[in-house]
């Protein structure tokens, strides 16, 4: 008889059973910030009280996690305090009552602290509103001025190997968290963004320069510590119409896409100003991302894989389309109320959603297969979070968004409503946040287009009818004009419709055959419609033969001769000028007419 294995190996049941509770994946927990206090859940399906955390009845300004989902920090106005999320046990508390944000560095070395500058008449300069705390000893590291919220936090590499920030048109690297020395300097005149790569060395680094005196903007990729000047940039990008940029580095830090944009459009087309996008790899590949539609671009979202990213863009409805790293199309979702996309954290599962000023919907998409799973309805949402195991989402409607209906809902991917919670009366709901967790800690599952089973049911919406006034309701109905035309979704890569991939010199030239064909029916329509449609004489069917060939001979010459002139008529309906040899041919008609009776009496 076989033993069991773990008796051959001299496991004890008790100790496998523990191991394999222990590589169970872990329940994430929700951060809730409101005006009642600051709470930690588990979740999900049931968002329940973590006995482990008590809540903090006090107001919070910011909560954070650490990137590792194993610390929690949050500010109340009187001070900053850090725990474990294992346990709640306390890991440090700072006397900041002016703390207005927070941040973990990647592996929890550091903690940086921020609260709005300001200066006195005592103290004119103004104390150092930033600063970075040792959360092992509890001492503060290094006292900075940064008077702006935006980039306030220095930018870590994974390995905390290298920090950098902004300084007056600089960026400072410091190295090994040592902030007291400057360990080098990338000098840019006018530097006004920049983005750290993500993963391990060699560290890059996306940097952005606004245009000036007719000047283009441009975006360079460095290197770490490779700062020469220009021909030492991995990748370098210029463009117009450029006031602001977002730069987005893939997972794998290969590539950057660039959102740039402007407050105002001249041609007057767009509320939201002019937005391009740009492409740029660290192996010095560039390109401009070509998009099918003209409006704005309201979001972009690269893929976990790093290997193609979504943009939703132009005018409502708005389209969706995923590119691959050349920047070809690869899937068009077609037209609808969105105006965000978020990638689930293992990148299997995509959701098109319409927040703001749209009704809610959401589209969730299997990417593998390209077939939509569900298409749920979330109104009145203001914020949108993938939970880390990819099987669920938080929706929330927060203030000072939204200041009524305040509440949260975590969902299913399949579209059921699995727990929600309403705000109670004279209350706000401020953030939801997820705890994060290492990369592959959740798998990857397969998906499912079966709904989830739930008490609260799916919000799948209905798809409503158009209103039909009383009078005409008893009527048949007939085919209504939409104001916009949706477009269908579409597989864009090559070969997947069986058609034949044109290269681009012939779609070069097919498009010039178009137009080609467009002008010429610009120019003369009623010559090609006589083209289009023949005649009734040449569609008839062909007369019977008289039996004299010689006969049948002249019959068939003077119907030719009949025939051109009536094209010869039709031409000086349009105002052409006739030739004298043309108008003497017209004036036979009657002849002719004549000529083809006495032929058929004959016959």
């Amino acid at each position: 008889m076989t033993r069991p294995f773990f008796l051959e190996t001299g496991i004890s049941f008790c100790r496998l059973f523990s191991f394999r509770y222990i590589m169970a994946p872990p329940t994430p927990l929700l951060a809730v910030r409101g005006s009642d206090g600051t709470v930690l859940l588990r979740g999900p399906p049931n968002c329940e009280k973590n006995a482990d955390f008590q809540r903090d009845p006090r107001q919070s300004r910011y909560i954070a996690f650490s990137k590792d989902g194993t610390l929690f920090a949050w500010c109340n106005g009187e001070k900053v305090t850090v725990v474990k999320v294992a346990d709640g046990s306390q890991v440090r508390s700072f006397d900041l009552p002016k703390t207005a944000m927070l941040e973990f560095s990647p592996l929890n070395t550091v903690l940086a602290t921020w609260q709005v500058y300001s200066k006195t008449q005592e103290n004119p300069q103004g104390d150092a509103n930033l600063q970075l705390w040792d959360l092992q000893t509890g001492t503060c590291l290094k006292a900075l001025y940064h008077k702006k919220v935006q980039g306030w936090c220095p930018s870590w590499s994974d390995d905390e190997k290298i920090a950098v920030r902004s300084v007056n048109n600089e960026l400072h690297f410091f190295e090994n968290n040592d902030f007291n020395t400057i360990a080098n300097k990338l000098h840019l005149q006018k530097v006004s963004e920049f983005v750290l790569s993500p993963g391990s060395q060699p560290s890059k680094v996306a940097v952005y320069v606004p245009g000036s005196k007719g000047a283009p903007s441009f975006v360079r990729l460095y290197q770490y510590p490779n700062f020469g000047g220009p021909t030492c940039a991995l990748a370098n990008k210029s463009f117009f119409k450029a006031d602001r940029v977002t730069m987005l580095w893939n997972k794998k830090a290969t590539a950057v896409l660039v959102q740039a944009s402007i407050e105002v459009d001249k041609t007057g087309a767009s509320y939201y100003g002019e937005q391009t996008l740009h492409y740029l790899a660290t192996n010095g590949e560039t390109s401009a991302v070509q998009l099918q539609k003209n409006g704005p671009i309201y979001d972009v979202a690269w893929s976990p894989s790093s290997a193609e990213f979504c943009v939703v863009y132009g005018f409502m409805p708005a389209k969706a389309t995923v590119y691959n790293l050349k920047c070809d199309p690869v899937f068009d979702f077609g037209t609808g109320p969105r105006n965000a996309v978020y990638y689930s954290p293992q990148g299997h599962i995509l959701v098109l959603a319409g927040f703001g000023n749209l009704r809610g919907q959401m589209e969730v998409w299997d990417v593998k297969k390209w077939k939509q799973v569900s298409k749920p309805q979330a109104p009145d949402s203001t914020h949108f979070a993938w939970c880390p195991d990819g099987e669920h989402v938080v929706t929330s409607t927060c203030a000072p968004r939204l200041r009524v209906s305040n509440g949260y809902k975590i969902w299913h991917y399949t579209g059921t409503v699995l727990y929600k919670q309403d705000t109670p009366t004279g209350t706000e709901l401020w953030e939801t946040v997820w705890q994060p967790f290492p990369d592959g800690m959740f798998p990857e599952r397969t998906v499912k287009y079966q709904a989830a089973p739930s008490e609260l049911g799916s919000t799948e919406a209905k798809p409503a009818q158009a209103y039909r006034p009383p009078a005409l309701r008893n009527k048949p109905v007939t085919a209504s004009s939409k104001l916009h035309e949706e477009e269908p979704p579409q597989n864009m890569r090559p070969g997947a419709t069986g058609d034949k991939q044109l290269s681009k010199t012939a779609l070069k030239n097919q498009k010039k055959r178009e137009a080609k064909k467009a002008a010429k029916q610009e120019i003369n329509p009623d010559a090609l419609e006589s083209q289009s449609d023949p005649s009734p004489a040449s569609s008839a069917q062909p007369e019977l033969s008289c039996g004299d060939p010689e006969t049948d001979k002249k019959i068939k010459n003077v119907k030719k001769k009949l025939k051109a002139i009536d094209e010869l008529k039709a031409l000086q309906a349009t105002g052409k000028s006739i030739q004298k040899n043309q108008l003497e041919k017209m004036e036979k008609e009657a002849q002719l007419m004549k000529e083809l009776e006495d032929l058929q009496l004959v016959v």
